[in-house]
């Protein structure tokens, strides 16, 4: 073959090589529960991430090179979660991860990606050991992050609403037995402790329990005023509509869970009132929030959202990411990570405008200033206040 014709073929055949390779999608895991009774959580951050991943993808991608979502449905279940990481690390290659619902998933399974140095990005566990579970000394860096409300924003936030708004005295703790729960109640009893406030009762319930007669017996003989809440929909209706049962109706003051559309449904009229703090609620009263319930809506065939605080920070999430790995230049775990630590530009969100969310040192996106209360009226979660709907 001529020198010059072979010459020209091998560059051909190398650009073509290039180019193929420049296409390859940029492998992104999405692990949550898309079963069971977290599910509304789990579907609701998937279809948000899915959302905000089709929007980049139409204009082009990052890097000239589409994302490219790998999903996987952990159950709620510590042993699952640990499993679909493992998986999607050794056997998809994915360069970056978000997702993990529940706490005591999160706290099983994020290791994995912590020895791998890929990033991972919480979007609904809320624990607030989540982002502190590698710390230095013994960890140099850190490759957890979070978009959600973390337990210490929320439990000072529902003992300010019961203590300090309601001038309640005497107040019980309902909590659920996994991780979630019981962190939640730690939160919760320091909280009131740091008012001089200690519980009158403190029950533990379990997940798929239909009868919470005894713990709403013991809070009502011991003169609870209101019942705080750390649990997920389906118990939390059971708590509203046991007290129904006994003819005994205070208020429910919990995490933001008692947003989620199974404790809406199940409870119905008995779940009227319900507060809790809230990083994002389903009313257009932003251009991007608009924009964001409209698509959601089309894309899906929904009105209500079933879980709207899922689906703004899957979405938030997806576009943090995005931006860091357009920043990095590459999808570098090491590099997306500190691109993540030190983003230059504004990441417009639905939450909020994220202006250097976070630092090498702090994973948390979201401070107490964003967050609101909430409150069940007929169906859906409205403003607990109305100038927070103001709030940007």
């Amino acid at each position: 073959m001529n020198i010059k014709i072979k010459t020209a073929v091998t560059a051909l055949a190398l650009a073509a090589s290039f180019s193929a390779f420049a296409a390859d999608p940029i492998k992104i895991g999405l692990s949550g529960p898309y079963t069971g009774g977290s599910s509304p959580m789990g579907v609701s951050m998937r279809d948000g991430v899915r959302l905000a991943a089709s929007e980049i993808n139409a204009k082009g991608g990052v890097l000239g090179r589409k994302i490219q979502l790998i999903e996987r449905d952990d159950q709620a279940d510590n042993g699952r979660g640990v499993q679909v990481t493992q998986e999607l690390i050794n056997k998809e290659g994915v360069v970056a991860a978000m997702g993990f619902i529940n706490t005591g998933v999160s706290l099983a399974a994020q290791r994995f990606y912590q020895e791998a140095k890929i990033p991972v990005i919480n979007n609904v566990a809320t624990g607030s050991i989540v982002t502190k579970q590698f710390l230095p000394p013994e960890f140099p860096d850190n490759y957890v992050f979070r978009t959600s409300a973390n337990d210490t924003i929320q439990s000072a936030m529902i003992v300010e609403q019961a203590i300090d708004v309601r001038k309640f005295k005497k107040v019980a703790i309902l909590a659920d037995s996994t991780n979630y729960g019981q962190l939640g109640r730690e939160d919760l009893e320091k909280a009131l402790a740091a008012k001089g406030i200690k519980p009158v009762a403190v029950e533990k319930f379990n997940i798929k329990d239909v009868d919470m007669t005894a713990q709403l017996l013991k809070s009502k003989e011991a003169g609870a005023q209101a019942i705080l809440t750390y649990g997920i929909g389906p118990e939390l209706a059971q708590i509203a509509n046991g007290m129904e049962k006994l003819g005994w109706k205070v208020p429910m003051i919990g995490s933001w869970t008692l947003s989620m559309g199974n404790f809406i449904d199940n409870a119905g009229k008995n779940g009227n009132g319900a507060m809790m703090p809230e990083t994002f609620i389903q009313e257009p009263n932003t251009p991007k929030r608009k924009e964001f319930i409209a698509a959601y809506q089309k894309a899906y065939k929904v009105d209500r959202i079933p879980s709207p605080v899922s689906a703004a920070q899957g979405y938030d999430s997806m576009y943090l990411l995005a931006a860091a790995i357009k920043q990095a230049g590459t999808t570098n775990g090491v590099k997306v990570r500190e691109a993540l630590e030190n983003l230059k530009g504004k990441v417009n969100g639905v939450i909020t405008t994220y202006d250097h969310p976070y630092t090498h040192d702090n994973h948390e996106a979201i401070s107490r200033n964003m967050v609101v209360m909430g409150e069940v009226k007929d169906g859906r979660v409205v403003y607990a206040n109305k100038a927070d709907e103001k709030m940007k």
